[in-house]
């Protein structure tokens, strides 16, 4: 049988609010698969939606959280398909390691153009190696410390620079204001590199500490560092050579 629709009782709630949804008319069965109830506009009270329609999507909030980007993909076996045998005999061949053959792989491509020097102080205690161009441009600075240490050096970002061996035996001179980074060995007091007050986010490195066989030309540039804001106003380009 129907439900139908009841007066309230006297001093019962108000009329409207019996029945089925608040439905006066009370003709309507029970609720039928796929109807839903969403907010009507004056009762408040759940209204029947028609059979088939979604429910609309709440409106964005002020001030939510935005949904998090996909997580980065986590690093794992490499998946080398058919090229997993050349790359084992080419291990083998060139006795690498598969991180050093990655390595290869990489710094072939992410330093196209650019050669791997290798270097360090006389005492051999700190070693280090930097990818730059087979010719240099080496910067000659007259300020006061570089001219009594003969500091020619050319310029590379740090993500260009490791550093192999001898962190332990390095040391740090500063001065005036304290930006450049005068690093040296302890031990035989060379400097064969150091950080800049020029490029901070990079390293100077000296020419003369390189392993011989990598350099093919120096081209010698005089830097005017006894006025050394206005020498830096007028170079156009010396603060790019440590950028990526």
């Amino acid at each position: 049988a129907a439900l139908r629709w009841a007066p309230a009782p006297p001093g019962g709630p108000a009329s409207g609010r019996q029945g089925l949804g608040g439905n006066r008319r009370g003709s309507r069965g029970p609720r039928q698969r796929g109807e839903d109830r969403r907010p009507g506009p004056s009762s408040g009270r759940g209204a029947l939606r028609p059979p088939g329609r979604k429910k609309p999507s709440p409106p964005e909030r002020k001030g939510e959280e935005s949904p998090l980007p996909p997580a980065p993909l986590e690093s794992g076996p490499l998946d080398l398909g058919g090229q997993r045998e050349r790359w084992v005999k080419f291990q083998k061949r060139q006795s690498l390691t598969c991180e050093g053959a990655a390595k290869l792989l990489l710094d072939t491509f992410e330093y196209q153009g650019l050669v791997k020097h290798t270097g360090g102080c006389h005492c051999g205690a700190v070693r280090f190696e930097v990818w730059a161009a087979a010719d240099l441009q080496v910067f000659d600075c007259n300020c006061s410390i570089c001219r009594k240490k003969q500091n020619r050096h050319f310029i590379v970002p740090a993500s260009r620079f490791k550093l192999l061996k001898g962190a332990e035996n390095i040391t740090t001179y500063t001065f005036n204001t304290h930006k450049a980074q005068h690093t040296f060995c302890k031990s035989c007091g060379v400097q064969s590199f150091y950080t800049p007050r020029s490029n901070p986010d990079g390293y100077g490195i000296a020419p003369h500490c390189l392993d011989e066989g990598t350099v093919r030309s120096v081209v010698l540039e005089e830097f005017n560092g006894n006025e050394w804001e206005k020498a830096m106003m007028d170079h156009k380009t010396i603060q790019s050579k440590s950028a990526e």
